[in-house]
C-alpha cells in the first residue's frame, strides 16, 4: 500500500486518525495498484458529490456513519457524466490531447520514494499542449463558491476577486495591469484570498490540489526532470452556476453545448500560484505525516476544525472516537445563533468545540456568568426546570394573520449536479413530487380525503404536470400557503414561473402568499414589529422546549407538539428520498412499485406533520 492523495489528505488531519485507522508501515513502500487507487478515490469523489447534494436535510446534518453504499451508487453516473464533460471543455480550452476517466488503467498518475514512504496520485485530466502540460482536477461544486469571495470599495458594487479569461478564471491579482485598486482595496482583496488556504473550509480542493503538485513534482525531481516543472499549470474544473440548459437532447442525451448567453457548463480556476505558495506547508505536512506513520500515536488531541464537525468533511472517528463525549441533546454547541460563542470573566471569547476542549460539554457546563443573550438564559432555564417557554401573544398575533384556506405543502427535490430539464443549471432543487394538505379552516383538514400527492413516475421532465396539479387544487387568490422553511418552496416556485410562462402569474401569486411554520415558533423581527412588538420581546424566539436542543427543524419540534414518527416509515428522510428517486431505473418491477408508495407516504408525512405541529400549538393558546 501507497499514500496516496486522498490518503494524504485524510491521514493530516491530525496525529491519531493514523493511530485510529491502523497503518502498516511496512507496507508504506509498496506499489498501489490501479484498483486499489480507483476504488479509493472513486468513494471519495462520489462522497464530495453526494455530500454535496444532500448536506443538509430539514435542517438536520446527514449522519456519515451510516452506510452509504448504496447513495454512492446512484450517484456515480452522475460524476462520471461531470467528468465527461470536463475532458470536453478541456479539449476545446486548451487544446492538444486529453487524457481522463477514473475507470480506465490508462489514467497519468506520479509517485516518488520519500524516507521509505511511497506517494502516489492518478489525475483527472492530463492535458499535453505544444508547449504546456496542464493538470485539471475535477470537482462536482460549482463556481459559485470561489466567486462569492471578494470585496467592494466605499459605495461601490462588489466585484470578485476573479475574473473569467476565456472560460478560465484567474485571480485578479496575477493579471498584469489589472485596476484592482479601483474594485476594492488592496487589504481586502489578500484577506479574500487568503481564504484559499482555509484547507478545512473553502481552500480544501485547493489543498487537494496543491498535494497532487507536490507528487508531481517529487517524482519529476527524483528523475532529475526539474527544468520540464516550469510547464506545468494546475487548474480546478468545476460546473459553472451560471449555465443554464437549454433543454437539449441528442438520442436522449443531454447536449451541454454552450447556453444563450455563452457560458459553458465547466469553467476552470487557474491555481498556478496558490498551490505554489502551498508547498511549503505541503512538504511541512509530508514530513509530519512519514514521521506519524511510522510513529503512529492513539494520544487524544484537540478538537477543532480538522474534525469537520457537521460538515462533509466531518472525520469518520468524530462521534464514535473523539466527539463520543460530545452530549447528543443540549450540549455546549447548542446554544442557538452561537457562532462567536461566549466571552469568559478575562475578556477573552470561547467558541465552538473550544468548548468540548475545556470541558464544557453540556449546555448547563458553561458558567451562567457567560450566558449574556436573553434566548439563551430561556434556553437554560427551559432545560434546567424542565418547562417550556411561550410568548403566547405574539404567536396569537401573527396567528391571527393567516388566511384560510391554509395551504401545507411541501417539495422533494433532486439536486443534480448536471441539469437535466430546460431553464436549469448545476444543483438546481428540480421539483419531482408535492405533497400538499388544505386545512379549510382552524383544525379541519384529514389526512387523507385533504390531501394531495404529486410523485413523478419517470425520470423524465414532469415538472409541468406537477404543476398544473398543483395549480388545479390551489385557489391562488386566496388562502396561505404555508411551509416549514417557506423560503425553500417558495424558489422552486418561482424557477417553476420563470420556466413555464403561462403560469407564471399563478404561481406568483402562490408564491406571494408563503407563510413560514418556524416564524411562529422562532421568530421573524419586521414581521412581528410590523405588528406593533419591540425591544426584548421583538428579539426573544416564542417557544422554546428543551427537546428541541437548540433547533427549530421539523423533525425536532414535531415530538414536541406530536406523537408522530418517521420511525416505521420505509422512507424516512429527504436523503432516502433523493436517493429512491435517483434509483428509479435500477429497481425491479415489485421494488419499484413499494418506493414508490413509501415515498408519497414519507412526503405526505411531512405535510401532515405541519397540520399537527401548528394545531397543537393553536390548543397551546387556549
Amino acid at each position: 500500500m501507497a499514500i496516496t492523495k486522498t490518503d494524504f489528505v485524510l491521514y493530516s488531519r491530525c496525529p491519531r486518525y493514523l493511530s485510529l485507522e491502523s497503518i502498516k508501515s511496512e507496507r508504506l513502500d509498496s506499489e498501489v495498484s490501479f484498483s486499489e487507487y480507483e476504488k479509493e478515490e472513486r468513494e471519495r469523489k462520489l462522497e464530495e458529490l453526494f455530500f454535496s447534494m444532500v448536506e443538509e436535510i430539514d435542517g438536520e446534518y446527514i449522519d456519515k456513519t451510516e452506510k452509504l453504499d448504496k447513495q454512492l451508487e446512484a450517484m456515480l453516473p452522475y460524476y462520471k457524466q461531470v467528468e465527461v464533460e470536463a475532458s470536453r471543455i478541456v479539449k476545446e480550452t486548451f487544446g492538444g490531447t486529453v487524457s481522463y476517466a477514473m475507470d480506465t488503467k490508462e489514467q497519468v498518475s506520479f509517485d516518488f520514494l520519500r524516507d521509505g514512504v511511497r506517494f502516489v496520485c492518478y489525475v483527472d485530466i492530463y492535458n499535453e499542449c505544444e508547449d504546456n502540460v496542464n493538470v485539471v482536477e475535477v470537482k462536482a461544486t460549482t463556481s459559485k463558491k470561489y466567486l462569492r469571495l471578494g470585496g467592494k470599495n466605499k459605495g461601490s458594487e462588489r466585484f470578485s476577486i476573479f475574473k473569467n479569461v476565456g472560460n478560465v478564471y484567474k485571480l485578479k491579482g496575477e493579471i498584469d495591469g489589472y485596476p484592482l485598486s479601483n474594485e476594492m482595496p488592496l487589504n481586502v482583496y489578500e484577506d479574500e484570498r487568503n481564504k484559499l488556504f482555509d484547507r478545512f473550509g473553502i481552500g480544501e480542493y485547493v489543498y487537494d490540489l496543491a498535494i497532487q503538485r507536490y507528487i508531481l513534482e517529487g517524482e519529476y525531481k527524483s528523475l532529475g526532470r526539474e527544468k520540464e516543472l516550469a510547464k506545468v499549470h494546475y487548474y480546478l474544473a468545476v460546473l459553472n452556476d451560471q449555465y443554464v440548459f437549454d433543454g437539449k437532447y441528442e438520442n436522449g442525451e443531454a447536449v451541454y453545448g454552450k447556453d444563450s448567453s455563452g457560458n459553458d457548463i465547466v469553467v476552470f480556476f487557474d491555481m498556478d500560484e496558490l498551490t505554489k505558495e502551498y508547498q511549503p506547508f505541503i512538504r511541512e505536512m509530508a514530513d509530519k505525516l512519514v514521521k506519524w506513520l511510522k510513529n503512529p500515536s492513539g494520544d487524544a488531541c484537540p478538537l477543532g476544525p480538522w474534525c469537520g464537525y457537521k460538515s462533509r468533511n466531518e472525520c469518520k472517528f468524530f462521534k464514535s472516537v473523539c466527539g463520543a463525549k460530545i452530549p447528543l441533546k443540549n450540549s455546549s454547541l447548542n446554544y442557538i445563533n452561537n457562532a462567536f460563542g461566549f466571552v469568559k470573566e478575562d475578556g477573552t471569547r470561547i467558541k465552538g468545540l473550544e468548548l468540548v476542549n475545556e470541558g464544557y460539554l453540556g449546555m448547563l457546563d458553561v458558567p451562567e456568568a457567560w450566558i449574556k443573550r436573553n434566548n439563551h438564559k430561556i434556553q437554560r432555564e427551559c432545560l434546567e426546570t424542565h418547562k417550556e417557554f411561550m410568548q403566547k401573544d405574539k404567536i396569537k398575533a401573527l396567528m391571527d394573520t393567516i388566511k384560510y384556506p391554509i395551504y401545507h405543502l411541501d417539495f422533494e427535490t433532486f439536486p443534480c449536479p448536471l441539469p437535466r430539464f430546460r431553464g436549469e443549471s448545476p444543483y438546481t432543487q428540480s421539483p419531482f413530487e408535492f405533497s400538499l394538505h388544505i386545512e379549510s379552516s382552524p383544525g379541519i383538514c384529514d389526512k387523507q380525503k385533504d390531501n394531495v400527492v404529486f410523485l413523478a413516475r419517470t425520470m423524465e421532465d414532469e415538472r409541468e404536470d406537477l404543476v398544473k396539479c398543483l395549480l388545479s387544487n390551489v385557489d391562488v387568490n386566496k388562502g396561505t400557503l404555508l411551509a416549514q422553511n417557506v423560503s425553500f418552496e417558495k424558489g422552486r416556485i418561482k424557477e417553476l414561473a420563470s420556466v413555464y410562462s403561462k403560469y407564471h402569474d399563478e404561481l406568483m401569486k402562490l408564491y406571494d402568499r408563503g407563510f413560514d411554520l418556524i416564524w411562529l415558533l422562532n421568530n421573524n423581527k419586521e414581521l412581528y414589529q410590523s405588528l406593533g412588538f419591540t425591544g426584548e420581546k421583538l428579539d426573544t424566539f416564542n417557544f422554546y422546549d428543551e427537546r428541541l436542543s437548540g433547533s427549530f427543524s421539523i423533525k425536532k419540534t414535531l415530538p414536541v407538539f406530536t406523537s408522530l414518527s418517521y420511525d416505521n416509515l420505509v422512507v424516512k428522510n429527504g436523503t432516502e428520498a433523493i436517493v429512491e428517486y435517483a434509483n428509479y431505473k435500477n429497481m425491479s418491477k415489485e421494488e419499484y412499485e413499494l418506493k414508490y408508495q413509501a415515498l408519497k407516504i414519507y412526503c405526505q408525512q411531512d405535510t401532515w406533520a405541519m397540520v399537527q405541529i401548528l394545531d397543537a400549538l393553536r390548543k397551546k393558546l387556549k
